[in-house]
């Protein structure tokens, strides 16, 4: 049975949807299932243009993303939900208690620039090197998540 991960950010067009396709590379040929959602997504949108630009240049394709409002159903089916910031992970506990023990900050288990548990940096509207500042933030992330993820094999 699939292990199901989801990231959350907050419109699911530019930090979910990276951190989803980084962790879908990492994890390919194990159990996990992955996918993302916003607090705040316009359902059915694209993923940013520099999201699919900085992600093909890791030899990542998102195909036929479109970006969803999180939701009971996703959350009650994920074995964990990894937040891009602490304003995501507080959104999550207002909207969906009782899920808590779920969630997580997506750098909460890797030292980025000397720290644990910093919010992943928004690059929206910021132009293409802070897409790829936060593709070096999740690609880190991404390892520390897969130790955390392996040290819990039996999620039951």
């Amino acid at each position: 049975m699939a292990r199901k991960i989801l990231f959350v950010c907050t419109g699911n067009t530019c930090r979910s949807p990276m951190a989803e396709g980084i962790f879908r590379k990492a994890a390919a040929g194990t159990d996990f299932e992955v996918s993302s959602a916003g607090v705040a997504a316009q359902p059915g949108s694209s993923a940013s243009r520099e999201t699919v630009a900085v992600l093909r240049e890791q030899g990542i394709e998102l195909g036929d993303f479109r970006s969803r409002m999180v939701d009971e159903a996703m959350l009650a089916e994920a074995e964990a939900v990894f937040c891009m910031t602490e304003g995501h992970l507080e959104m999550l506990e207002m909207m969906h208690p009782g899920q808590e023990e779920k969630y997580h900050l997506a750098c909460d288990f890797s030292e980025i620039n000397g720290k644990v548990g910093v919010d992943v940096p928004d690059p929206i509207g910021m132009g293409r090197p802070a897409y790829e500042a936060t593709s070096k933030v999740l690609n880190e992330a991404v390892g520390g998540i897969m130790g955390f993820l392996e040290s819990r094999k039996d999620p039951e």
